[in-house]
């Protein structure tokens, strides 16, 4: 299958893409809303709701426009390259995570359930808006996205 086809079966299969799809792909997040889908040897993951995706997105951009200066990014425009991306979604659903639930084991390497997560963070501060972005940002910095380890000798 080549790379055009591909694309186009994506957008036909997934007409709700995960904006977390990194965070999920990499097994540091996973969500009762997202179901992974098996293109040629490719994965990707899907959003079974329109709902749950616009408030990811909600967040995403709010967490995005929140670290920009952690990632030394003074203007956002485009996509962030794979490894920033990384930082922003993990770093920021992980520090999101450990703000509600401190009293918790916040020595957990994953979030369980990003629609969950997302929706305690509603219930606790009202609008994504209002969320301690200072506190979130300060995991996101200090994200670290793992190394390859591809010796290429």
């Amino acid at each position: 299958m080549d790379e055009r086809e591909y694309q186009q079966v994506r957008e036909r299969l997934n007409q709700y893409p995960c904006v977390f799809e990194k965070a999920i792909l990499t097994n540091r997040c996973a969500c009762e809303k997202c179901q992974r889908l098996n293109i040629a040897e490719r994965e990707l993951a899907t959003c079974t709701s329109s709902t749950a995706q616009q408030r990811c997105i909600e967040l995403l951009e709010q967490l995005s426009q929140n670290a920009r200066f952690a990632l030394k990014l003074p203007n956002l425009t485009g996509t962030l390259p794979h490894g920033k991306m990384m930082k922003v979604q993990c770093g920021g659903l992980l520090g999101l995570h450990t703000l509600l639930f401190s009293e918790s084991n916040t020595t957990q390497p994953a979030v369980g359930n990003i629609d969950a997560l997302i929706t305690q963070a509603l219930e606790t501060y009202g609008d994504l808006k209002k969320l301690p972005y200072q506190e979130v940002v300060k995991f996101i910095s200090h994200y670290q996205v793992r190394k390859s380890t591809i010796n290429y000798q």
